[in-house]
């Protein structure tokens, strides 16, 4: 937290160690309460950001490798001073689209993948499923429950090699504000035209 807070740049207007604490630090954390990914072996986290969740994860989860998955160098930069800082091991910042590592390293490399204020769950079942080996669990963090934007995600999930699985509230800090844990499992092979060129699943979702 002492480290965001002097971080010279950072790409979050929250700062103050008490806010981190709540907003970023314990809302990360809550998705431990998914036994998969409380159990992971390589966790990808998608569109990372300064590192939330993925540096609390890899804090959390010491015997766990981590990747974070961001496009953004800026962002990248501030994550990779944040682990030092940490005195985290076990990450590393893949600094490309998801499509683009997902397309060559990061084919089904992964045991869980994560994504947390992203992007709609359509799209981001699509980022994440070339990512997953067969069994694996995709974790998403959300707020308010959209019926629309479910239905949306658990059809994309159906095309993908996905199952829709359950929606856990997240209630155990005051900053949680209706947010949700939503859960994907990797029931089937992803077809092979997948990942898509970068941006298409944002600019054409399956649903």
């Amino acid at each position: 937290m002492g480290a965001l807070a002097a971080e010279a740049d950072p790409p979050t207007t929250i700062r103050d160690p008490a806010a981190v604490l709540d907003r970023h630090i314990a809302d990360s954390l809550s998705g431990l309460e998914i036994r998969a990914l409380a159990g992971g072996h390589r966790i990808g986290d998608i569109g990372a950001g300064a590192g939330f969740p993925g540096l609390v994860l890899a804090a959390a989860l010491p015997t766990a490798r981590v990747d974070l998955i961001e496009s953004a160098l800026r962002k990248c930069a501030v994550a990779e001073r944040l682990a030092t800082a940490a005195g985290l091991s076990n990450c590393g910042i893949r600094a490309m689209r998801a499509e683009e590592w997902a397309a060559g390293e990061g084919a089904e490399a992964y045991d869980v993948v994560t994504a947390r204020a992203v992007a709609p769950l359509a799209v981001l079942v699509e980022y994440a499923a070339p990512l997953l080996r067969s069994g694996g669990t995709f974790v998403a963090w959300k707020g308010e429950r959209d019926g629309a934007e479910e239905e949306a995600g658990a059809l994309a999930a159906d095309a993908l090699g996905l199952a829709a699985g359950e929606v856990r509230p997240v209630a155990p800090f005051p900053e949680a504000r209706a947010r949700h844990l939503h859960v994907f499992s990797k029931v089937a092979l992803t077809p092979a035209r997948f990942p898509r060129r970068t941006g298409v699943a944002r600019k054409r979702p399956l649903a």
